[in-house]
């Protein structure tokens, strides 16, 4: 497989290089592998910090910024960050409103910001955690015990984030961030495996005219396959998963979301199918966001990740925010 790379062992490095030149409004710590938005601490803010496997960008690193999160821990690829680097990132930007470390639902995530919280908190910095296990696909996975955490993440970060930029206190945007990740629902679906920079070919085998449906972030395996479905089908299926799991109807965000390989064009088409269903199920579309935000390195396929918003979910949303991936009203 051609990657524009050097070598393996030196991507995530040189991505942290690249990203410092391009973003100085951030301080990139190649070395320590951490993140963190320039003018932090910011006095009198809880501070957000997430972090996880390298190839999903823009996610995490790529939400450093005003209004989201305010550090992020990028591992190797696919491969959780390591406490160390959580507790440096959670360091750095408490300003004494504490921290809230939001974490995405896959065992190495989840043990070693669980590791990290006791080591920051006996450094005297105030933790609260926020667990994202939005993926309606499967209930266990290859990575999980539980729901995998996938596009709901970009919702819990902006909208915690958005709270966070208020004022508000650690426990209301920890409680923010919960009713995020509970009003939330997505599925993921693969039209060709994930080449990751070790092993230089597919990480597993899906066969020319076959999907998978329901799959995971890093190729973990979904609901079944088929063969080759159009796009309406798919966003039958998919609305189908999603509205089955969601608890009320209402409103939503919709977030149809690249897997990284998948052109504007075609996530352009998913969605007006999406859009469709949803009408005919009688779901209205609050505000919608189109394009590659939680990516799994080349992986062509996409995501359908809704979340249902009151007033108050809808005026976080829409508050300003100024990252690298995700910046409006600024």
């Amino acid at each position: 497989m051609k990657m524009l790379i050097n070598v393996p062992e030196t991507v995530v490095a040189d991505a942290l290089r690249g990203m410092a030149a391009a973003h100085p409004e951030l301080t990139v710590d190649v070395e320590n592998r951490v993140i963190v938005r320039r003018d932090a601490p910011v006095a009198g803010q809880v501070a957000l910090v997430s972090g996880g496997g390298s190839g999903h960008e823009p996610l995490h690193g790529g939400f450093v910024g005003p209004g989201m999160l305010s550090a992020a821990c990028p591992g190797e690829v696919f491969t959780s960050p390591v406490p160390d680097q959580m507790v440096r990132a959670a360091a750095a930007v408490d300003s004494g409103a504490g921290v809230l470390f939001i974490v995405k639902n896959y065992t190495g995530d989840v043990l070693n910001f669980d590791m990290a919280a006791e080591l920051a908190e006996d450094e005297g910095i105030r933790i609260a955690k926020v667990l994202v296990n939005d993926d309606v696909a499967v209930t266990d996975s290859l990575y999980t015990a539980g729901r995998r955490g996938t596009g709901a993440t970009l919702f819990v970060e902006k909208i915690a984030g958005a709270a966070a930029a208020e004022g508000q206190p650690l426990e209301q945007v920890e409680s923010l961030a919960r009713r995020v990740n509970e009003k939330s629902r997505s599925f993921g679906v693969a039209l060709s495996a994930v080449t990751t920079p070790a092993k230089g070919s597919p990480t597993f085998d899906l066969p020319a005219g076959e999907l998978e449906l329901g799959i995971g972030i890093h190729g973990e395996p979904g609901r079944e396959r088929r063969a080759m479905m159009t796009s309406g089908e798919i966003a039958d299926f998919a609305v189908h998963a999603l509205l089955e799991d969601l608890p009320t109807r209402g409103p939503v965000l919709a977030l149809v979301n690249g897997m990284g390989a998948t052109p504007l064009l075609e996530l352009y088409g998913f969605n007006a199918e999406v859009h469709r269903v949803l009408r005919e199920r009688g779901v209205s579309v609050a505000r919608t966001l189109v394009g590659n935000y939680v990516t799994s390195l080349d992986m062509a396929g996409a995501s359908v990740t809704l979340c249902q918003v009151d007033e108050e979910l809808l005026r976080l949303w829409d508050a300003p925010v100024n990252t690298p991936g995700l910046r409006w009203g600024v």
